[in-house]
């Protein structure tokens, strides 16, 4: 049934005389060659298309309005106002001075095609971006790349240092489909974020706790995913460390404990306590929830995607590690 469902939201993107995808296994491998959604819905703008070669001219990026507040979007061409996002565990190129590349790349996944052309779609761009209405100059750049056109050297748009893509699920502009999306495929894991435009910051709206029960035990879980369609509002345990400040767990920390995001107030969920969620600022201006004051981390073990790769489960309760000890929140 997964698979199907897959199937049915990508098949207006296959042409019609290809391998329309290779379902089995529980994997997804979206065949090689896409006809626009344009030629089928007879728009002139589509968001999923894969790159296959460099640009003409510079990307523009622009903003648009959305239930996550102003975010980054394509500025012109084939996918005008098609949704930006960054993802955290790109971080860890810099972090090693370009010794690991990109988290998103064109290495080996468990999905078999390539993140960076047709998984996630880098932005690139022939010369400097232009900054469209609402975009902060100040905070647009480029970065080489040599992973995704093989045998090429492109230019990918990054924003606020970090590289911006498309993803193959937005299917036509304005969907957010990626938004949220604690990503196992590519490698480390990560977390695919919409980019608020003032300071290039993840945008994840409000973002909810709920109780789950996971392994048995039910706990304070986090709601992800939020407009994925193999796993909408998919939740993922939570965790606190014996290190309560917020600047304990930065770096290489945050990479395999990402914080808890939020753009406002947390919401509540079922079995949740309103009064136990917080909010702190961490170093680099981003909005971490608390719950009884203590700062919310994830897992990257515990990212999965159903059918896919991983299961729900509970893998970092315990862990000792130099930023502390983590451990999950038991609820009734």
């Amino acid at each position: 049934m997964l698979m199907k469902t897959l199937f049915r939201r990508r098949r207006s993107l296959l042409a019609g005389s290809a391998l329309a995808a290779l379902l089995t296994l529980g994997l997804v491998a979206v065949a090689p060659q896409f006809s626009s959604p344009a030629s089928a819905q007879g728009s002139s703008r589509s968001c999923a298309t894969p790159v296959t070669s460099a640009p003409a001219g510079p990307a523009t990026v622009a903003t648009a309005s959305t239930s996550f507040g102003t975010v980054l979007v394509v500025g012109s061409g084939a996918n005008a106002d098609c949704s930006l996002y960054v993802l955290t565990s790109d971080r860890l190129h810099s972090l090693t001075l370009g010794l690991a590349p990109y988290a998103c790349s064109d290495g080996p996944n468990v999905i078999g095609h390539p993140c960076d052309t047709v998984l996630w779609p880098a932005l690139l761009t022939n010369g400097a971006p232009i900054a469209g209405p609402g975009v902060n100059p100040a905070l647009l750049g480029t970065v080489t790349r040599t992973d995704v056109l093989s045998g090429h050297s492109v230019q990918q748009v990054t924003y606020a240092g970090l590289p911006l893509y498309r993803f193959f699920l937005d299917e036509t502009p304005g969907q957010t489909d990626g938004a949220n999306l604690f990503d196992p495929v590519t490698s480390p894991p990560g977390t695919w974020y919409l980019v608020e435009p003032g300071r290039g910051h993840p945008a994840p709206g409000r973002l909810q706790l709920r109780a789950e029960t996971v392994n048995g035990a039910t706990v304070l879980a986090a709601s992800m995913d939020n407009d994925f369609s193999l796993l909408p509002h998919g939740s993922f345990p939570v965790y606190t460390s014996s290190n309560h400040s917020a600047r304990a767990c930065q770096r290489t920390c945050a990479l395999i404990w990402p914080p808890v995001l939020t753009s406002g107030r947390p919401v509540a969920g079922p079995g949740v306590d309103r009064h136990a969620l917080g909010v702190i600022t961490r170093p680099d201006g981003t909005r971490q929830v608390t719950y009884q004051g203590k700062p919310l981390y994830l897992f990257i073990k515990d990212a999965y995607i159903p059918g896919i790769t991983g299961t729900q489960s509970i893998n970092g309760a315990g862990a000792v590690t130099p930023w502390g000890v983590f451990t999950t929140i038991p609820l009734p």
